[in-house]
């Protein structure tokens, strides 16, 4: 048992605690978007809400660099993490430019994404476990 919790990374906690807000920023976008419909507060809380998904997207690519040098995970993380932030990079875009065909559907894959990065760090101690190739 012993030997089990030393092989842990240090970084996990933060990972998880990073891909966690980025879920719930996302999801809270989805909200304000609705909301977007059917009150003026809607605009002004989803202009300020992409600002801190794009922030948490940021913060998912720290944690992935943590967890994976200083806390001895693997890099596979990093990978999603910075696919992520393109993903990100490009809904900004999209949002700025006025085009809702592309913006809403990017919208939704990046909170499925996000859910799934979430659930796999959850269950799994290690994204790089010995013996797989991360």
């Amino acid at each position: 048992m012993a030997g089990q919790a030393m092989t842990k990374p240090r970084g996990v906690t933060f990972l998880k605690v990073a891909i966690g807000l980025q879920t719930l920023t996302l999801f809270f976008q989805a909200a304000t978007a609705g909301m977007l419909l059917t009150s003026s507060h809607g605009a002004l809380l989803h202009d300020v809400g992409s600002r801190v998904m794009y922030g948490a997207s940021m913060l998912y690519v720290l944690a992935a660099i943590l967890a994976w040098r200083p806390g001895g995970g693997g890099p596979r993380p990093i990978l999603y993490a910075t696919g992520f932030l393109a993903l990100a990079s490009v809904q900004v875009v999209l949002g700025i430019a006025h085009m809702p065909s592309l913006h809403v559907p990017l919208g939704v894959l990046m909170f499925g994404l996000s859910t799934l990065a979430l659930g796999r760090v959850l269950t799994t101690h290690l994204w790089g476990r010995p013996g797989v190739a991360s």
